[in-house]
C-alpha cells in the first residue's frame, strides 16, 4: 500500500450549501414525505442576480488528488488546491449531483451547479397525460421514487409489487411508469436514490437498498420536476441545458396520435416557448433517428445534438461505430458521446492511452463527449463497467484524475458527465479548462 501525501489540500474542505433532507427509506414503514403539489406552468425564472454564487468542491477532489500515484499530473493537481474553481462546461451534471442526491430532482441539480457543473441533464419522457417530466427512463419509477409506498398510485403500475421467492428462484419485482400517471399524481411523488432489492419480502425492503457507496442523507423527499420546470430551474442557475429524450416503452404512436417525431419536437418546443437559445442546448438521444430529425426540422438545435453512442458495448457494434465515423459526419452529426471505456486503451506498457474509436472520430471532424465519471464506486478492483478497456491500470480511487487527464489533453473530449461535478470541476479549472 503506497503512502499517502499529506499536504495542505487535505485541509482546503469547502462546504457544500444545498438543501438539507433525511434519509429516504429504512427497514420500517414510513408515511410518504408531502411533496409540492402539480403545477400547471413551470414558475418564472428568478432574478439573474440568484445565479452569482460561489463554486464550493467539498472534500471528494482532494481525497482523489491525495490518493493518486506520485508523479507530475498529482502534483500539477496539488498545486491548485487553493483555486480559484470556477463554473465550467467541460463539467456536465450527470441527472444533477446522483451520487449522493436522488437523480433529476431539483436538490440534485442544485447541487450540481453549486459544484461547478455548467450543464445539467434532464432525461425526458412523458406523462398519461404526455406532459414531459425528468426522469432516467419511462418505467424507473418503482425504483427512483416512493410511487409503491402510496397505494392509490402504486395500483397504477404497470406491473404490481411481487416479492422475491427464494423456492421459485424469481427476484423481488414492479415495474412502474410515468405514462401509467396523470402529471398531477407523478407530481405527488418524492425522489428517492435509485435501488432496488432483489431479495425483498416487503415494498419497504425492496425500496431499501442504495449503494454503499453512495448515501440517502439528502433522499427525504427530492423534488420531481417538469421538463419546463427544469429549464425554468437550470436558467436561474445559469448553466446550460442537455436533455435527452428518452426511448418510450409504451408503443408507439402513443394512444395512436402521439409519434416519436411530435415527441422530440415537444421537448424543443419547450426551448423556444421559454425563449432559450439554441445554443445553449445540447439535445442528446440514443436514437440517431432522433438526432437526424432535429438537425433536419430544428437546424439551429440540430447543430449541436449529441448522439449518444452505446453501440460499443459489443465488440461487433465498436468495429462498426469505428468504421462508420465519416459516415456520421456526412449526415451532419457534430457530437459523438460514447462511453468512457470506449474512448481509451492500454498500450503495450499499460498505460491509458485514446482509443481506435476516439481517433476515428476526431479524423471524421467529430467533438466527442463521454459518460458517466464517479459512477462505478470505488475503483480498487478495476472499476466495472466504466473502465473495462483499461482494468488492469486501475487499482485506485485516484486514477479517476487519471482518467480524466487522459479524456481531457490526449482524447480531446470537450465535456465530461460526472455523478458527481465537483471532481470534473477541480481537474477543469487547474488546466484551464
Amino acid at each position: 500500500m503506497k503512502k499517502r501525501a499529506r499536504t495542505s489540500a487535505a485541509l482546503a474542505l469547502l462546504a457544500l450549501p444545498v438543501a438539507a433532507v433525511c434519509a429516504c427509506s429504512g427497514g420500517e414503514s414510513v408515511e410518504p414525505a408531502a411533496a409540492p403539489a402539480a403545477s400547471e406552468e413551470p414558475p418564472p425564472p428568478p432574478d439573474e442576480e440568484s445565479a452569482s454564487f460561489s463554486v464550493q468542491l467539498g472534500p471528494r477532489p482532494y481525497y482523489l488528488v491525495e490518493d493518486m500515484d506520485e508523479g507530475a499530473l498529482k502534483e500539477a493537481l496539488l498545486a491548485c488546491s487553493e483555486g480559484p474553481f470556477e463554473r465550467t462546461d467541460f463539467s456536465i451534471g450527470h441527472r444533477g449531483a446522483c451520487m449522493q442526491f436522488p437523480e433529476h430532482t431539483r436538490e440534485s441539480y442544485e447541487a450540481a451547479a453549486r459544484m461547478g457543473a455548467g450543464i445539467l441533464e434532464c432525461d425526458v419522457t412523458f406523462t398519461k397525460d404526455r406532459r414531459l417530466v425528468c426522469r432516467h427512463a419511462q418505467c424507473d419509477l418503482h425504483t427512483t421514487t416512493n410511487i409503491l409506498a402510496i397505494p392509490e398510485l402504486a395500483a397504477k403500475c404497470s406491473e404490481p409489487f411481487v416479492p422475491a421467492d427464494a423456492e421459485a428462484g424469481t427476484p423481488a419485482s414492479a415495474k412502474c411508469c410515468t405514462s401509467d400517471i396523470t402529471l398531477a399524481e407523478f407530481k405527488q411523488l418524492c425522489g428517492k436514490m435509485d435501488a432496488a432489492n432483489p431479495d425483498a419480502a416487503t415494498v419497504e425492503e425492496y425500496m431499501a437498498a442504495t449503494p454503499s457507496f453512495r448515501t440517502d442523507l439528502y433522499a427525504a423527499c427530492g423534488t420531481l420536476l417538469t421538463h419546463a420546470e427544469s429549464i425554468a430551474l437550470f436558467s436561474s442557475l445559469g448553466v446550460k441545458f442537455t436533455p435527452e429524450l428518452k426511448a418510450p416503452e409504451v408503443e408507439m404512436p402513443y394512444e395512436g396520435d402521439y409519434d416519436q417525431e411530435a415527441y422530440a419536437q415537444q421537448m424543443i418546443d419547450e426551448y423556444k416557448d421559454a425563449g432559450v437559445e439554441p445554443e445553449s442546448v445540447f439535445a442528446q438521444s440514443f436514437s440517431l433517428d432522433d438526432v437526424l430529425y432535429w438537425i433536419e426540422k430544428e437546424p439551429e438545435f440540430g447543430a449541436q445534438a449529441v448522439y449518444l453512442d452505446d453501440r460499443v458495448d459489443t465488440p461487433e457494434g465498436y468495429e462498426t461505430a469505428v468504421a462508420g465515423m465519416q459516415g456520421l459526419a456526412d449526415q451532419g452529426v457534430k457530437i459523438v458521446a460514447p462511453p468512457l471505456f470506449a474512448l481509451v486503451t492500454l498500450d503495450e506498457k499499460k498505460k491509458i492511452v485514446p482509443s481506435g474509436y476516439a481517433e476515428a472520430a476526431k479524423a471524421a471532424g467529430l467533438e466527442i463527449i463521454t459518460w458517466t465519471l464517479e459512477r462505478s464506486g470505488p475503483l480498487s478492483t478495476g472499476g466495472g463497467y466504466y473502465y473495462q478497456s483499461v482494468a488492469d491500470s486501475i487499482d485506485n480511487d485516484g486514477d479517476t484524475m487519471v482518467m480524466l487527464d487522459v479524456l481531457a489533453r490526449d482524447v480531446g473530449v470537450r465535456g465530461v458527465f460526472s455523478d458527481w461535478p465537483a471532481t470534473v470541476t477541480y481537474y477543469a479549472s487547474c488546466m484551464g479548462l
